[in-house]
């Protein structure tokens, strides 16, 4: 069970954070509707190639080594698990 202290530094942590968020959007004021709409569409490749170039290469190695689909459904496991982590990190820098 988490510490009572180190529950109240997280919510002091998320308060000045969202605080700063609030006071950037005053100053610099909304995103545009074109550059949400790119964030979008970056997000869509970062999800959707990785789970792609994992099927392509799992299918090269699976006919290798004729392993049926080992290969393949390892790496595409993997490129979603890439592909979510690159996506979360990208939305997290905006």
């Amino acid at each position: 069970m988490s510490r009572p202290e180190n529950n109240h530094a997280d919510l002091q942590r998320a308060v000045r954070l969202r605080e700063e968020r609030e006071e950037r959007r005053r100053r610099e004021g909304e995103r545009p509707f074109w550059r949400n709409l790119a964030m979008i569409g970056a997000l869509g490749w970062l999800i959707v190639v990785p789970p792609l170039a994992g099927a392509f290469v799992g299918q090269w190695l699976d006919a290798r080594a004729g392993s049926g689909i080992l290969f393949s459904g390892g790496l595409i496991a993997l490129g979603a698990a890439v592909g979510f982590y690159l996506a979360w990190r990208r939305m997290n820098q905006e």
